[in-house]
């Protein structure tokens, strides 16, 4: 199984108003019609009745740099990299 993202927003006449991000794992590739319907379920098992009338925007696959929703904070103790310093124009 793989791990996607899925992007949801309500319509602008819903009672419950939202929109973000939510995490899920699914069998099919991105975007097919098995992996939106895994994420709509998924988005109903997690949000409830209020998500019934909300859309999925865009799935995509959640990558090893993707920082939405890890909930850990990374820490980074490599030394900073030396800035190169740019050669002077000369005018003439």
């Amino acid at each position: 199984m793989a791990t996607y993202l899925a992007h949801y927003k309500s319509p602008a006449a819903a009672d419950v108003r939202g929109s973000g991000v939510f995490e899920f794992e699914s069998d099919a590739r991105a975007n097919t019609k098995d992996n939106l319907r895994d994420a709509r379920l998924k988005m109903l098992e997690t949000f409830g009745k209020d998500a019934a009338s909300w859309n999925i925007e865009k799935v995509e696959k959640k990558t090893a740099k993707s920082e939405a929703l890890d909930g850990q904070l990374t820490l980074d103790f490599r030394p900073e990299k030396k800035r190169r310093r740019r050669r002077t124009k000369e005018y003439w």
